[in-house]
């Protein structure tokens, strides 16, 4: 029976759908990271170094805000996936009516803490006292828009999970235009515009994600009013927040050891400079966009692997994977050549202050071939998401970061390596990474949820051991 609503995953090409699932993923989140891309640009040719130092010392706990949103809403569209693949669409409804309830408690919550809290969590990371300022108040900013960027990730996330990969893309494209208009406008005070300084580049990024949030809201309830997932009321179903507690905190907790390290690696950094500390925040950057495609390839698989468990078709998933990694080789392999063979030139799309720029460059002799090593992590990992585990990539996280690259960089920075110490445990935990999800996956035993629902085990989608995901591999 076809669905009247979303695109049914289950049937069809392998390679035609992930391709035409990831592409619009793509695009959307090369947008969405435009945000803090075309920031960190305007930031460091209009203010200098020490603006975008501030820009960096508040990245990590802006990853912290992400890893909240991404772990609720993962755990979001999981469960409303593997219930569209079984056809359970008064599950759906429960799923997003208890998903917008808990959205709005946490944006209140979060939201508080955080415009109190700013100043504490500059001062945890040991950000030097010319950059202090600044950085309170970027991050008090970046705390205001917590609501919109919650709101993004709940819409995109459920949309995805139903097929629909192009609307969130059309309002990503909405917010990302706004923010490069309106970046110069209130960084340098032009035409009616107030002189903000740093704290204009934080209010470009709170207005137009707000209004691309509030747009892309009331069009997709609009467009979904009829399907199961237009919020019908506010209720926090016992069961269900439960499950999407036991879903989302593994994969809240692997994003936020993946945030905890880039503070704690970044207070390292810090110890060199504001010069290094400003390079760190670009080359961190430039990590996210590295990572991008694979990034939508890893939602792409996770999401197809969700629909064919919840219908009944595990036999699909080993086609899902090695499709996967055909797509994500070209793509990451070229990107990481470009890295390691003209990082001078990379960093100076963003910068161009010899220092900043020399130990970028340095960065990328090290880490620049290293993103091979993403090609698969990012496929495996999305294939253990949307069988619902997201326990065993968040032990994967662990030990990567906080077993490896951690006591490795900690160490390695205090040896006569210095800054260089700290890029090379940043090379190491990527093939370990790699290893342990390839080593999982190889296990088969992310099969089980699929075996028990067709086995008729009383397993519903969602069920077992936890699910969910992170966008995030360390």
């Amino acid at each position: 029976m076809t669905r009247t609503f979303g695109k049914d995953l289950t049937v069809g090409s392998i390679p035609r759908t992930l391709i035409r699932f990831a592409v619009p993923i793509f695009l959307g989140n090369l947008l969405s990271s435009g945000y803090a891309i075309i920031n960190t640009i305007w930031v460091g040719q209009l203010l200098g170094g020490n603006a975008v130092a501030a820009v960096a010392v508040s990245f990590p706990v802006f990853l912290l805000m992400i890893a909240l949103c991404a772990g609720a809403t993962t755990a979001t569209s999981v469960l409303v996936a593997q219930n569209y693949g079984a056809r359970r669409d008064g599950e759906i409804q429960r799923v997003v009516d208890t998903s917008w309830t808990l959205a709005i408690l946490l944006t209140v919550v979060i939201t508080a803490a955080g415009l109190l809290g700013a100043g504490w969590l500059i001062d945890l990371m040991g950000t030097p006292p010319a950059v202090r300022p600044m950085a309170i108040g970027y991050l008090r900013l970046s705390f205001a828009g917590f609501a919109s960027l919650y709101t993004s990730f709940l819409g995109m996330s459920t949309l995805r999970a139903i097929g629909n990969t192009r609307l969130p893309l059309l309002f990503v494209v909405l917010g990302t235009t706004l923010n490069a208009i309106l970046d110069p406008l209130l960084i340098l005070g032009l035409g009616p515009f107030p002189r903000m300084g740093l704290n204009g580049a934080a209010t470009a990024s709170l207005v137009s994600g707000a209004i691309a949030a509030a747009t892309g809201f009331v069009y997709t309830m609009w467009k979904y009013r009829h399907s199961p997932i237009y919020p019908r009321r506010l209720a926090l179903d016992p069961g269900l927040v439960r499950r999407i507690a036991g879903i989302g905190f593994p994969s809240f907790v692997q994003q936020s050891l993946f945030s905890f390290a880039m503070a704690v690696i970044t207070s390292l950094v810090n110890r060199f400079g504001p010069d290094a500390t400003a390079s760190f925040g670009i080359t961190g950057r430039i990590d996210t966009l590295v990572a991008l495609p694979a990034m939508a390839v890893l939602t792409s698989v996770s999401t197809v692997t969700a629909q064919n468990l919840g219908a009944g078709k595990p036999e699909r998933i080993p086609q899902v994977f090695r499709w996967g990694l055909v797509i994500n080789t070209p793509v990451i392999a070229l990107v990481s050549l470009v890295c390691f063979l003209a990082p001078g030139f990379v960093m100076r799309l963003f910068v161009h202050d010899p220092a900043i720029v020399a130990i970028g460059v340095g960065y990328f002799r090290y880490v620049g071939w290293g993103y091979v090593f993403l090609i698969l992590p990012y496929v495996s990992n999305g294939v253990i998401i949307g069988s619902g585990k997201t326990a065993v990539t968040m032990m994967i996280s662990f030990v990567s970061l906080c077993i490896v690259r951690l006591p490795l960089a900690t160490w390695l920075s205090h040896t006569s390596l210095r800054l260089e110490g700290v890029w090379l445990a940043i090379l190491i935990g990527f093939p370990i990474n790699a290893a342990l999800g390839y080593a999982y996956y190889l296990s088969g035993k992310w099969k089980r949820t699929a075996v028990l629902a067709q086995a008729g085990g009383g397993a519903k989608p969602g069920d077992g051991d936890d699910g969910g995901g992170s966008l995030m591999v360390g």
